[in-house]
């Protein structure tokens, strides 16, 4: 039987992610549909304008939009819940849901508590045993897990491997990230056309932090930092999905560009082991091509859950350089949440 699943944000891309990430999936159904008060009651098709490509899966374009309520958890019967919504919103109303059932949040707001897991599958499965703690501290019935900000994820699954083959000293990244990670009215058309803004708020905090809180051990039930800096510089390009990243690490150990290109194709996870559904076979694709990746061609390898690398270099003695690539709103948002569900499932934590 099939877990009944809301999404909170419904309306949004993030949300409209969810809905077009979970059509169809062997483990989950979309049960409930949540937005603002100006959109409960409201049929989807007539309350969502609809950003993606795809269409509108036909039962969802029926559903009548919900008032965020946790007493929809009963009515509905509930198993968990997925949330794209506004992080200032996000503690009141993903912590109401959590008292009841497992939240499952895209949103900054709960990434950084220490009984919060912040988890990417591939890379730090162990974290969800943070939940008991959680529970512990916070008597819920249910519990919040995290998936980093799409910047974070892009970086730190590509530097796993490297910091468990080679050590790493510190991380340089510069980021060229798509639209769509403001929303959809969130750049100006005449701000970005033509254009290159060298800042997007709150978003290099995010880069800098999280990915030592991910890559970082778990010890008496607390999450020890890794022991490296990461400076990031994040900046907004026209174009619609997919961010790139420059990435400049400096190893503890020297290494060969084949030996790294070997350890990136090798690298895979729990997800992978497990076979996942929303688990790409390869987490990260190696490109050959020297003026690859390239968002328009490669965002959508692993529909949409791999993270692609090319431009490999060693500038350097422990000098590591290359490129990276991930799907936003996929692998950076919707398709991380869901992968988590899918591993926590396995791990029977729902």
């Amino acid at each position: 039987m099939k877990l009944k699943v809301g999404i909170l944000g419904a309306t949004g891309m993030v949300g409209q992610r969810f809905i077009e990430q979970l059509k169809g999936h062997p483990w989950f159904e979309i049960e409930a549909l949540f937005a603002s008060e100006r959109s409960a009651g409201k049929k989807y098709s007539d309350a969502a304008s609809w950003y993606l490509t795809s269409r509108i899966p036909s039962d969802v374009s029926e559903m009548v939009i919900e008032k965020i309520d946790t007493k929809v958890i009963d009515r509905c019967n509930l198993d968990l819940i997925f949330s794209a919504i506004p992080s200032d919103i996000a503690r009141r109303v993903e912590g109401s849901f959590a008292e009841y059932i497992p939240v499952f949040s895209n949103t900054a707001t709960y990434r950084m508590e220490d009984d919060v897991p912040l988890v990417i599958p591939e890379v730090n499965p162990d974290h969800l045993e943070l939940i008991k703690i959680q529970k512990e501290n916070r008597g819920w019935n249910g519990f919040i897990v995290t998936n980093p900000n799409c910047t974070s994820i892009g970086l730190v699954i590509p530097l796993k491997p490297i910091l468990d083959e080679l050590g790493i000293s510190w991380v340089n990244v510069a980021t060229m990230q798509a639209l769509s990670g403001a929303g959809y009215a969130g750049v100006p058309s005449m701000a970005i056309v033509d254009n290159v803004i060298p800042f997007i708020r709150n978003e290099e905090e995010k880069a800098e932090l999280e990915g030592l809180k991910i890559l970082g051990k778990l010890k008496e039930n607390r999450i020890e930092f890794a022991d490296f800096y990461i400076s990031a510089s994040c900046n907004r390009v026209m174009v619609r999905d997919g961010h790139t990243e420059a990435v400049f690490v400096k190893t503890k150990r020297d290494f060969s560009t084949d030996r790294v290109k070997e350890v990136f194709s090798e690298f895979k996870g729990e997800p992978q082991r497990l076979r996942l559904p929303t688990a790409p076979e390869r987490p990260i694709v190696v490109m050959d091509k020297e003026d690859r990746p390239q968002p328009l061609f490669d965002r959508d390898l692993g529909a949409g859950m791999s993270v692609s690398v090319g431009r490999i270099r060693r500038k350097r003695k422990k000098l590591l350089t290359f490129i990276c690539l991930s799907h936003n709103t996929i692998r950076g948002a919707a398709g991380a949440s869901i992968l988590n569900a899918e591993l926590a499932r396995e791990k029977k934590l729902i």
